[in-house]
């Protein structure tokens, strides 16, 4: 098995967000939890949408959640916010691909984007069937990961 290293995500302590933009909506009123607040399960769902769109471009194939981890809810968000998810691709395994997501606000009368929540999501490559299958990987695959982590350099192959 030929994995990429695997990459931490760090701390992103940016005041822009990084990586692809996968889906911009609007949080609306029907969204809302009990307290009037946006429901982190709505949020949570925007992100694995737009991850799985992500995970889909690099598997060049239909992709299935299997796992989310190092959720990170850090600010709320309220109705009326325009919510954006940004992907940066983490790693590729033989048929999986983890993906961290960003997901960042503008909230109305603002003028700078707020991280709200990030964490690592790991997409499944599929076939017709449904069953895993093995991702086609090219050079264009490590150029994905150097995009989106600055100073990796390509593993060593000895």
């Amino acid at each position: 098995m030929t994995d990429t290293p695997a990459v931490r995500a760090p701390l992103n302590t940016e005041t822009e967000p990084r990586g692809d933009l996968c889906i911009r909506t609007l949080a609306m009123p029907a969204d809302t939890n009990a307290n009037g607040d946006i429901f982190g399960g709505w949020l949570l769902s925007q992100m694995d949408l737009g991850g799985g769109i992500f995970a889909s471009k690099v598997a060049k194939s239909r992709t299935v959640t299997v796992a989310i981890e190092a959720m990170n809810f850090r600010k709320a968000v309220y109705v009326g916010d325009l919510v954006s998810v940004h992907a940066n691709l983490v790693r590729i395994g033989r048929t999986s691909v983890t993906v961290h997501l960003e997901a960042w606000v503008l909230r109305r009368k603002e003028m700078l984007s707020i991280l709200v929540t990030d964490g690592n999501f790991t997409y499944v490559s599929i076939d017709d069937q449904g069953h895993p299958q093995a991702i086609k990987r090219d050079e264009a695959d490590f150029g994905l990961i150097r995009s989106s982590w600055p100073g990796l350099t390509r593993p060593s192959t000895s």
